[in-house]
């Protein structure tokens, strides 16, 4: 999985991103990492990958990134792409779209497999944090940067 943090780090410094990194002991969940950040949870970005089944044979596959202080609204998503059903996505099918592992997947989405949807909350300051493809590694990133590289769809998928 480091060649995903290694990609990363190379499509921000090829963009001139605004970003530091920041070590930590390893760790996944969202609380437990922002306090070892020393952040708010709504400045923490949770990314959580959901399926939406489209029709009986027709699935895509959506990068779900909301504030972590919030809940994915699955049904807000499935209305956003006209689905049937969406769920959360089966940890091997979420680990081998996003390029990471869980608990550490990134805001990017690497692949037209995996749409990357942004909720606006998150994008509210003027820098948030995520794990980097490592749970013992994080970046804060310019949210500006982030939506100039990453070019999220922003809508609001985000529930309390």
């Amino acid at each position: 999985m480091s060649e995903t943090y290694e990609k990363l780090i190379a499509l921000l410094d090829e963009h001139g991103a605004a970003y530091r990194t920041i070590d930590h002991a390893p760790e996944g969940a969202t609380e437990a990492v922002s306090r070892l950040r020393s952040h708010g949870l709504d400045r923490a970005a949770k990314c959580i990958v959901v399926m939406v089944k489209l029709d009986k044979k027709t699935k895509r596959h959506v990068l779900a990134v909301v504030p972590g202080d919030k809940r994915v609204d699955l049904a807000a998503i499935k209305t956003l792409l006209g689905g049937t059903y969406a769920g959360f996505a089966p940890q091997d099918t979420a680990e081998r779209l996003s390029g990471c592992a869980t608990g550490t997947i990134l805001p990017f989405s690497f692949t037209p497999d995996l749409e990357l949807v942004a909720d606006p909350a998150l994008l509210a300051h003027p820098e948030f944090f995520f794990n980097a493809a490592r749970l013992d590694r994080s970046l804060a990133l310019s949210t500006a940067d982030y939506v100039r590289i990453a070019r999220p769809r922003v809508e609001s998928i985000a529930s309390a």
